[in-house]
């Protein structure tokens, strides 16, 4: 199986002193680099190559760690800058086992052209390579895509990194979960259980001849709602269409059965955490990092 290097480009506006630092200094580099928690230059005599070791906790309970080693930098006539690394890990659960790549800064008329290629052997033999191709390779890939931008809004805005993560894990993390419960309160409770609260709600909340055939429609409008959660790129549009649905809803169930509000789980304190995770998402979900604002390829 051929495997292809990664490779990721992006243009910062920022002097290349700056981009340099950003990405050769460990303490900076650490905050930026989703791929790294920590990073730690180790001693070493001016002839000597610089070793460093590097965490990344992926878990509570599991951490990579691994070595690497800048093995040189070349300085052009023309202000051009690389920077060689060759990376590993003796863990035997780390999905990378050994590899090299390179950064390159290529200093433009505004700005600094940033890129890096590398690429590694993967662990576990065959399955491990079949593995990487098509789940580890392109998770990481993106994931370097993803802290490339990261660090161009840093040097271009001064949104520190912490930031910039915290709204981006904030408002995917609000997709995955909104996803999950219209597609399951559309299927389980409507389409596959045809519950009979469901039916005596709606019953009483639209007058219809036939509301089993209501219902799941109903629970077939949630689940494409859930499907539109995972592919709609402008978040902040379906963050803003909750704030209205979900009071209108709440009304709605309280008049259709007003005994309801005193039924444990009713639709007043189901509705209203999902309108206060609506507002978190609304607010949170301005102008986050995104992994294609990068080229990854030549």
């Amino acid at each position: 199986m051929k495997k292809k290097p990664i490779y990721v480009e992006i243009e910062i506006d920022s002097d290349i002193d700056d981009v340099w630092n950003a990405s050769q200094r460990p303490d900076l580099h650490s905050q930026w680099d989703v791929r790294f928690s920590s990073i730690t230059y180790l001693p070493k005599k001016d002839d000597e190559p610089q070793m460093f070791t590097y965490k990344r906790s992926v878990t509570p309970l599991l951490t990579i760690e691994g070595w690497g080693k800048s093995t040189g930098t070349f300085n052009k006539a023309d202000g051009t800058r690389s920077s060689s690394l060759h990376f590993g890990t003796n863990q035997w659960f780390s999905p990378i086992k050994e590899g090299k790549g390179y950064w390159k800064y290529e200093p433009q008329q505004q700005g600094t052209k940033f890129l890096t290629q590398y690429d590694y052997d993967a662990n576990f033999g065959s399955l491990g390579k079949v593995f990487d191709a098509f789940i580890f390779r392109p998770i990481i890939g993106w994931g370097t895509a993803l802290s490339f931008d990261v660090l161009k809004r840093w040097l271009e805005k001064g949104e520190a990194p912490r930031s910039q993560y915290s709204r981006f894990f904030t408002t995917y993390g609000l997709t995955l979960l909104f996803a999950f419960i219209w597609m399951y309160h559309g299927l389980i409770p409507k389409i596959i259980g045809k519950h009979p609260e469901e039916m005596r709600m709606l019953a009483n909340a639209i007058p219809f001849k036939n509301p089993l055939a209501l219902l799941i429609g109903i629970g077939i409008a949630e689940m494409l709602f859930g499907v539109l959660w995972l592919f709609y790129k402008k978040k902040k549009h379906l963050f803003a269409m909750q704030l209205a649905v979900f009071p209108l809803l709440t009304i709605a169930a309280l008049v259709a059965a007003p005994e309801a509000a005193i039924h444990p789980f009713n639709p007043v304190t189901f509705n209203l955490p999902l309108f206060v995770l609506s507002l978190i998402g609304y607010l949170s979900c301005n102008d986050i990092p995104t992994a294609k604002s990068c080229k990854r390829k030549r």
